[in-house]
């Protein structure tokens, strides 16, 4: 499988309790502490086979992998991995709190909290409080990523996140205390509840794109979203799979004349169409890292600020089939 074609998004969670939306507070879900050894911490090399950030952690003192996902609206632990901290007798607590979690695939599911302490290179986020569901290929080596645990909205809203996309490295610092990016430009990213948004353009008409670390794709609509747009005029529609929350579920690609995207323009460009999320709030465009290919992206979550360094047009090249 193609991993450029990936797409690889949680979706936001919920508290099951009485049907309505769980939102975090002080008591139940605080916002995480980060303790940095000095600003920063140092460039750290992706550790996936993938253009999404992932980097070496220890969980409980278990390394593992984990994906940097800004589409993420909280941090999840995959239920296999819990398990094995939990016999080791390196968890710390957890609590029934239920918490409903929405994918792409639009299958939701129901899991719980947990309480876990993890640690990368110049960093430690102690009673880090987590989702526990099945990540399911996210989770495996063999079949996805192997990251085992997901850094979601809620840790980044309390650091700034850089990303050298040729270098496949990132760095997380805390706010305020690097310059920005070299020969970086603002994007005109706002804050829509718990997520960034950009606005970008597809074959000449606005999109509103929610900014996801966590998908490799460049652009991905719902399928209402890809009719709005005049994906679905009939043009030719391949097949194609995006590892979600769990599982995998087909998709289809249809391509794009032409993506904007911060002064950029892909040309001949592919767009994943996924099902309808019948969830409130879900997203209709999800923009991946295959937008910012070749460039050196911040992400400041809780100030709604992305910057790009200049990077010249890109024209995706469409591949001729074999006969």
């Amino acid at each position: 499988m193609n991993r450029r074609g990936l797409l690889i998004r949680l979706g936001v969670l919920a508290g099951a309790v009485g049907g309505g939306w769980w939102v975090k507070d002080n008591l139940l879900w605080p916002a995480p502490r980060p303790l940095f050894d000095g600003d920063a911490t140092p460039w750290l090399n992706y550790r996936a086979p993938a253009v999404t950030p992932t980097i070496d952690v220890t969980v409980g003192g278990v390394p593992t992998v984990a994906l940097i996902d800004t589409g993420a609206q909280y941090s999840v632990i995959d239920r296999g991995l819990h398990e094995r901290l939990a016999a080791q007798g390196r968890e710390r607590f957890n609590f029934p709190l239920p918490v409903l979690a929405y994918g792409v695939g639009g299958r939701p599911q129901l899991g719980r909290g947990a309480v876990v302490d993890v640690e990368t290179e110049g960093l430690s986020l102690p009673g880090l409080r987590a989702a526990i569901l099945d990540l399911g290929p996210i989770a495996d080596r063999e079949r996805g990523l192997g990251a085992e645990l997901i850094l979601g909205h809620d840790v980044l809203e309390t650091m700034v996140l850089d990303v050298e996309t040729s270098a496949r490295r990132s760095r997380l610092s805390a706010p305020g205390a690097l310059p920005r990016p070299a020969r970086s430009r603002a994007l005109p990213a706002r804050r829509a509840g718990a997520s960034m948004r950009l606005d970008v353009t597809l074959e000449g008409r606005p999109v509103e794109a929610l900014v996801d670390t966590g998908a490799s794709s460049l652009l991905a609509l719902s399928r209402r979203s890809a009719e709005a747009a005049g994906l679905l005029d009939g043009r030719e529609l391949t097949r194609g799979s995006s590892l979600v929350l769990g599982g995998q579920v087909g998709a289809q690609v249809a391509r794009a004349r032409t993506v904007g995207v911060g002064g950029r323009t892909f040309a001949d460009a592919p767009v994943a169409i996924f099902g309808d999320v019948s969830a409130p709030g879900f997203p209709g465009a999800l923009l991946g890292m295959a937008a910012f290919a070749g460039q050196t992206v911040r992400f400041d979550l809780a100030n709604a600020g992305l910057w790009a360094t200049e990077a010249p047009d890109v024209t995706v090249e469409r591949r001729r089939r074999r006969r």
